[in-house]
């Protein structure tokens, strides 16, 4: 969601500070440069600490703090008394509220006289603060000329489009202090879609840069982010980049090149929702009606296409196993999973042939354990789920040429005849499956070459160690001899199915597992712990550096050794440090491991 925002607000808990996740979240509004002000809550908590967050804002989060409030009670660590305000150091103004209105009003009074020289001291630091982004405004400070309201609200916002500093405010949302000035603080500190660059895209051909402006004269375009199963049908969030949209209008999904028409727009208030009549450049509306649109879709006029920049989903790395409990959770465990792989393109769904059971995929054990969860609370379908299972390749690491396989049925009436021979060789890392036909003479006639290669491909799809996927091979069909009245197309099918298998055999096949690009941010003093624990994890180390008072170790690290790592780095780090993981490539897997796994896989 953070890719569609203009700006944002991020909440402190007083009492505890910056906390991990605040940290991962921040980091992740860095990388969509996403303007924020910062909103210091619970200060009416016993243990609120004002000043500790602000430090740990500069400290942890490496941002320049722009203090535009302070706390009347309640700030500090000897303060005894309740929470009853904030002083405004913009307006020099103190801002009182009373209990028994539960926040709906307040007094605009003079700072307490116990505050003055703490609220003059900040207003000067305020002051150099903002002045750092603002020339105009420098000259005028250094200067020591006044400077009006206006102007000070103009630089805060100036500097903080900028990424130059954060506003930092404070109140208690439960008590509804300090929220009402936070609100305005919006309006006046953070972006309007005006203030953005445009959005970037390409023409439908992927050859010409496109951008959308915040215009709503311009042409409709729209990115949808988020999908949600709704009591009313599929809701759709989205975001208008430029142009306008009504209800009952249709759209051009550029990224399925599929038309859809829009039923209802709505304007969503966390659970309420307001029916609109059009939606215009700027907006974040919900739509009802969208059949084939899914998260990260273009939504766009057909006369004036565009593919906006997309939203990158990772391949699923990992894959369970799973079963209703009854027969009544049979239909419903269907329409759960179709719904959650609508709303999370990171998660798959298949029937494996074989078994035919029902698997799903994800990005790890934590996100397939929410996803099980969910269906269960939103669903109310109960089911059974497998172990975590690492998704194994095969490969061959030997060419083998010129490998003869004949089949050969004879049982009354017209038998099977076919004889191949192939040659199979490795195509390297990431280079796929090739198959060459080089035949000569018609020693195999046209028709046949093509079952072949389907016979082949069905082979792939269970290798000769344990029955993973064969990946990364090239086969040419080299010769072969056929029968007038018995060959057949199937019987060149099975031919080239069991003669692959006969010379993969003999081409030294291994065993490949997903390697996984491992980033954890840990503070300095963990730092030992967790690479002795990645390296423990048969992790190799690519690099550190530093950033700010944190380390960021990157590392590249079999999945199958990454099971439980959430917890174990939690508890290394108490809570403090964060990873990221995505897949990085298929390697080798050491031969005593992958012996123990293809023992495991065939029961012996």
């Amino acid at each position: 969601s953070l890719r569609v925002l203009d700006g944002a607000v991020t909440v402190f808990d007083s009492v505890a500070g910056v906390e991990p996740q605040t940290e991962t979240v921040w980091r992740q509004a860095n990388k969509y440069r996403v303007p924020r002000m910062c909103f210091i809550n619970k200060m009416d908590r016993i243990g609120a600490n004002f000043y500790r967050t602000v430090d740990m804002v500069k400290d942890r989060l490496q941002a320049v703090p722009a203090i535009i409030q302070l706390p009347i009670g309640s700030g500090g660590p000897e303060s005894n008394k309740p929470f009853v305000g904030l002083i405004d150091l913009v307006k020099m103004k103190a801002l009182i509220w009373r209990d028994e209105e539960l926040g709906a009003k307040w007094d605009e009074v003079d700072i307490p006289a116990d505050q003055v020289d703490e609220a003059n001291s900040y207003r000067e630091l305020l002051l150099e603060t903002i002045a750092t982004s603002d020339d105009v405004f420098m000259e005028k400070y250094l200067g020591g000329e006044d400077v009006s309201e206006a102007e000070i609200k103009a630089a805060i916002r100036k500097g903080t489009l900028a990424f130059d500093f954060v506003p930092i405010l404070c109140g208690s949302a439960f008590k509804n202090k300090g929220v009402q000035p936070m609100l305005d603080a919006v309006v006046d500190f953070l972006p309007s879609p005006l203030d953005i660059p445009p959005a970037q895209g390409t023409n439908l051909k992927g050859d010409q840069v496109v951008e959308r402006s915040a215009d709503e004269n311009g042409p409709f375009a729209a990115l949808a982010f988020k999908i949600v199963a709704d009591p009313f049908g599929k809701l759709t969030y989205f975001r208008v980049y430029s142009g306008t949209i009504n209800k009952g209008d249709e759209v051009y999904n550029s990224t399925k090149e599929r038309k859809e028409r829009l039923g209802r727009i709505l304007l969503m208030h966390a659970n309420q929702r307001e029916d609109l009549d059009v939606a215009m450049a700027g907006d974040i509306v919900a739509g009802l009606g969208f059949k084939e649109t899914t998260t990260g879709d273009t939504l766009c006029d057909r006369d004036n296409a565009v593919i906006l920049e997309r939203m990158e989903f990772p391949e699923p790395v990992i894959h369970v196993a799973i079963e209703p409990k009854t027969k009544d959770d049979q239909d419903k465990l269907g329409k759960a999973l179709k719904s959650l792989s609508d709303e999370d393109p990171t998660f798959r769904v298949r029937t494996d042939e074989e078994t035919g059971q029902t698997v799903i995929s994800g990005m790890g054990e934590l996100h397939l354990e929410i996803l099980v969860d969910r269906m269960q609370r939103e669903f109310n379908v109960e089911a059974t789920v497998g172990k975590p299972q690492v998704a194994y390749r095969e490969t061959i690491t030997k060419k083998v040429e010129s490998v003869e396989y004949r089949h050969i049925k004879q049982s009354g009436g017209s038998g099977q005849f076919a004889v191949v021979k192939l040659t199979v060789e490795p195509t390297g890392p990431g280079g796929g499956y090739v198959f060459a036909d080089e035949i000569t003479g018609g020693r195999v006639p046209r028709e046949y070459i093509q079952p072949t290669n389907q016979g082949i491909q069905a082979a792939l799809e269970s290798g000769v160690l344990a029955g993973y996927p064969t990946v990364d091979v090239k086969v040419s069909l080299v010769d072969g001899q056929y029968h007038d009245v018995d060959s057949s197309e199937m019987a060149f099918k099975i031919a080239g199915q069991m003669g692959f298998k006969k010379a993969a055999e003999m081409a030294k096949p291994v065993l490949l597992e997903p390697i996984m690009a491992v980033e954890v941010v840990t503070p300095d003093e963990y730092m030992g712990d967790v690479m002795g624990d990645l390296s423990s994890r048969r992790g190799r180390i690519e690099g550190m550096e530093a950033r700010g008072n944190t380390q960021v170790v990157r590392a590249q690290v079999p999945l199958s050794e990454m099971f439980g790592y959430s917890t174990d780095l939690r508890s290394r780090t108490q809570g403090r440090a964060t990873y990221t993981m995505q897949f990085h490539s298929y390697q080798e897997v050491p031969g005593a491991i992958a012996t123990e796994i293809v023992k495991r896989v065939r029961g012996e």
